[in-house]
């Protein structure tokens, strides 16, 4: 199992990546076709608005909450709403060059700060956070059971996790990544959620809420192949996605179909 030690120097690789930006040629086809394709589809269905709203929803008034926006590079989708509405909003990245271009963003707002720094060091001695806003941060980290504790070590009582997460739980999904992946220039702080995984955040802390996206509507891609009208494919992929949407917030089953996974948890 790595070790906290290990994890500090492989996010010294991770700092360089990001700051660089150097990818291999399948990781850059995997950027393209993830950014291009899925990102697309996610705009065509609305899977992102809704997933963002729902966010919000999660978030609730924070107007007294202590926020710390993990992994957040430049600044995510909510970064400004979270620094502006929150009583305190610490933004922190490994990337100084992100981290530079998101305190010229925030400068304005008293209240609000962001620092390159690693999650896991001791330098990063800030806890108590009532909110930890996670957007395709969490799935970075192989040893599961560390990260659980340092979530847990920098939530305040009751305190929750809002998060965006791929998933590897779909078996078509599972093979695709497993065959990519000895060719990923990022591999080795890519870990798309897993059963196992899953299931520890689980017993660790109380899952409020998850919700899939990408199930039945991941096969959108094929279905606007065609020969339909692209109103018809459009109608087809929102409906799907509403089933995803609506399913995977009752049904393990079909959560585990999905892509992607939008979860809430709070510290027991």
């Amino acid at each position: 199992m790595e070790s906290i030690e290990e994890t500090l120097e492989k996010n010294k690789a991770q700092k360089e990546f990001y700051n660089s930006k150097k990818k291999n040629l399948p990781t850059r086809i995997w950027s393209f076709i993830r950014e291009k394709g899925l990102k697309g589809i996610r705009k065509d269905l609305g899977i992102l608005e809704q997933s963002y709203a729902l966010h919000k929803k999660w978030l609730g008034d924070l107007s007294q909450k202590k926020v710390l926006d993990l992994g957040c590079y430049a600044g995510n989708a909510l970064s400004f709403y979270l620094a502006e509405n929150s009583q305190s909003y610490t933004g922190i990245d490994l990337s100084e060059k992100g981290i530079e271009r998101l305190n010229s963003i925030i400068a304005h707002i008293p209240t609000a700060e962001a620092k390159a720094i690693d999650f896991f060091s001791e330098e990063f001695e800030e806890g108590s956070f009532d909110v930890i806003y996670a957007y395709g941060v969490l799935h970075h980290f192989k040893n599961v059971d560390n990260l659980i504790k340092r979530l847990d070590e920098k939530l305040a009582p009751n305190g929750i996790i809002v998060s965006y997460d791929p998933l590897k739980t779909s078996y078509p999904i599972w093979l695709l990544r497993a065959l990519y992946r000895p060719f990923q220039s990022d591999a080795a702080w890519e870990y798309p959620f897993g059963r196992k995984t899953l299931q520890k955040l689980g017993t660790a802390f109380t899952i409020k809420e998850s919700r899939g996206v990408l199930g039945k509507a991941k096969w959108y891609f094929l279905y606007q192949l065609l020969p339909f009208s692209k109103a018809k494919k459009i109608a087809w992929g929102k409906k799907a996605h509403q089933k995803d949407w609506q399913r995977s917030a009752t049904s393990r089953k079909h959560l585990l179909t999905c892509m992607q996974l939008n979860l809430l948890l709070q510290k027991k």
